[in-house]
C-alpha cells in the first residue's frame, strides 16, 4: 500500500494532472479512432456512391431485363465489353462483375469467371438487400485474383440493380476502380480528424487544469493556514494547561502561605503587643495603685511603667499594620508606587536606595500594581536585613505592557538552597508573581543579590 500513501501525499493538482491526463489520452484515442473511422467510412461511401451513380448511368441502359436470371446474351455482353474497354470508364475500372442472388456471375470482363458460382459474401448480401456497399482495401475475395495481384488498395463497390416499378434488387454490379488520390484524401481526412480531436482534448484538459490548479492552490493555502492555526491552538492549549496547573499550584501554595501569614501575625501580636498590654493590665491591679496610702511618687512611677508598656504595644501594632495595610495605589503609576515604597523604606531604615524608572506603557491592572508594591517592599526589606543595605538599587521598566522590576544590593549574598519552604519572604513573592502569570528570578553570590520580576504583555493583559 506504499503507492497509495504516496498517491495520497500528492497535491490535488498533481493527482488531477496524472489521472486526468491518462483519462484524457484514453478518451482522445477512443474518440479519435471513432471519428476518424466515421470520416473514412463517409468519404469512402460518398466516393463509391458517386462512382456507382456514374457507372449505373452508363451500364444500366445496356442491361437486358434481369428478371430472367440467365447469363447475358452475346449482344449485351459485347456492348458491355466495348463500353468497359474504352473511354473514361475503361480507364477507371479495373474489373467488372454482374452478380445473381445465388452467387453466380452473369457477366465479367474476365471471361473465365462468367457462369461460375461463389459463396455469397456479406457485402453481396447487403447489396441485394438494397444497400450500396463501398470498401477501400486490398481485394481478398476468392474471385478477385486479378485485383489482389495488383498489391494495392482498390475501391470496391457493390451497387444493386433495382427494378424501376418495385425497387427490388434483381442483380448487383461489382466493380473495382483505381481511385487515384483517394488514399491521400483519406490520410488528409484522418490527420485533420486526429488533429481536431487532439486540439479539442488538449484545450479541454488545459482549461480544467487551470481551474483545478487554482483551486488546488487555494485549498493548499487554506490547508497550510489551518494546519498553522491548529498548531498554534495546540501550543496555546498546552500553554494554557501549563498555566492552569501553575495557577492551581500557586493558589494552593498561596492558601498555605496565607495561613502561615495569619499564624505569623498572630504570633507577632501575641508575643509583642499582647504581652505589653497584659503586663500593663497586671500593673493596674497592683497594690501600689489600689492602696490609698501609696505615695504619689510611687503611684506616678507605676503609672509611668503602665503608659510605657501601652505605648510600646501601640508602636508594635502600628508597625505590624504598616506592613499589612496598602496605600491607595489603584490609580497610581509605577513611578509613584516605586517612589512611595522607596521613600518609606529610606525613612524607616535611614538607608539610601538608588531608583531608576522608565515608564511609557499602558495602564496596568490593580493586581499587578499591588504585586509591584509588595515585591519592592519585601525585596528592600530583605536587602536591608540580610545584605546590610549596601548600594540598594531599584530599576523599574514598563514599556508597551512589558513590565520588569529589579531590586539589587551589593551585600554578601546567601545560599538559595538554604531558604526554607515555609519562609514567607521570597516564597511569598514567588507565589504572588506566579499566580498572576509572571516570572520570578533571583541571583545571589559574593557580589550581592538581584531579585527580578517580569510580566509580559499577554500576561499583564490577562
Amino acid at each position: 500500500m506504499n503507492w497509495l500513501r504516496r498517491w495520497n501525499a500528492r497535491s490535488l493538482a498533481s493527482q488531477f494532472f496524472i489521472a486526468g491526463g491518462l483519462i484524457s489520452i484514453a478518451a482522445m484515442l477512443v474518440v479519435g479512432f471513432f471519428v476518424s473511422h466515421l470520416i473514412e467510412e463517409t468519404v469512402i461511401h460518398n466516393s463509391g456512391a458517386a462512382t456507382a451513380l456514374y457507372v449505373d448511368s452508363v451500364i444500366a441502359p445496356l442491361l437486358p431485363n434481369m428478371q430472367t436470371e440467365s447469363l447475358l446474351d452475346e449482344a449485351s455482353a459485347q456492348a458491355l465489353d466495348e463500353t468497359l474497354g474504352q473511354g473514361a470508364l475503361g480507364k477507371r475500372l479495373v474489373s467488372f462483375k454482374l452478380w445473381r442472388s445465388d452467387g453466380t456471375i452473369l457477366y465479367a470482363n474476365e471471361k473465365e469467371l462468367v457462369g461460375k458460382t461463389f459463396a455469397v459474401s456479406d457485402k453481396l448480401q447487403r447489396a441485394f438487400a438494397g444497400s450500396l456497399v463501398a470498401r477501400y482495401e486490398i481485394a481478398s475475395d476468392p474471385e478477385s485474383d486479378k485485383e489482389r495481384a495488383l498489391g494495392k488498395p482498390l475501391m470496391e463497390i457493390y451497387n444493386p440493380v433495382l427494378q424501376p416499378w418495385s425497387g427490388q434488387a434483381v442483380a448487383v454490379l461489382e466493380f473495382y476502380e483505381t481511385a487515384e488520390g483517394l488514399g491521400d484524401s483519406l490520410a488528409h481526412a484522418r490527420l485533420r480528424s486526429w488533429g481536431a480531436v487532439a486540439a479539442l482534448t488538449a484545450t479541454f484538459f488545459l482549461v480544467l487544469s487551470v481551474l483545478v490548479f487554482r483551486g488546488s492552490r487555494t485549498i493548499e493555502a487554506q490547508r497550510k493556514d489551518l494546519k498553522e492555526r491548529v498548531t498554534e491552538l495546540s501550543t496555546l492549549l498546552a500553554e494554557n494547561r501549563g498555566l492552569q496547573r501553575r495557577l492551581q499550584r500557586a493558589s494552593q501554595r498561596a492558601a498555605a502561605l496565607n495561613e502561615t501569614y495569619l499564624r505569623s501575625i498572630g504570633a507577632d501580636l501575641h508575643d509583642g503587643p499582647a504581652q505589653h498590654i497584659a503586663y500593663a493590665s497586671l500593673r493596674l491591679d497592683s497594690d501600689v495603685l489600689i492602696n490609698a496610702s501609696t505615695q504619689p511618687d510611687a503611684r506616678e512611677k507605676e503609672l509611668a511603667w503602665i503608659r510605657s508598656s501601652l505605648a510600646e504595644a501601640m508602636t508594635e501594632i502600628r508597625n505590624i499594620c504598616s506592613g499589612l495595610v496598602l496605600p491607595q495605589i489603584e490609580k497610581s503609576s509605577i513611578t509613584e508606587i516605586v517612589t512611595r515604597v522607596v521613600e518609606a523604606h529610606q525613612h524607616k531604615t535611614e538607608s539610601h536606595v538608588e531608583t531608576v524608572i522608565d515608564e511609557d506603557g499602558p495602564e496596568l491592572p490593580p493586581a499587578v500594581k499591588i504585586c509591584i508594591y509588595r515585591f519592592v517592599q519585601e525585596a528592600l526589606n530583605n536587602a536591608y536585613r540580610h545584605g546590610g543595605g549596601v548600594q540598594q538599587t531599584v530599576r523599574a521598566v514598563s514599556h508597551k505592557g512589558h513590565v520588569r522590576v529589579e531590586v539589587s544590593d551589593r551585600g554578601d549574598g546567601f545560599d538559595p538552597t538554604e531558604v526554607r519552604p515555609t519562609s514567607l519572604g521570597l516564597v511569598g513573592l514567588r507565589e504572588r508573581i506566579d499566580s498572576l502569570g509572571g516570572s520570578f528570578d533571583i541571583k545571589t553570590g559574593e557580589g550581592g543579590t538581584t531579585v527580578t520580576m517580569i510580566f509580559e504583555p499577554m500576561e499583564v493583559g490577562e
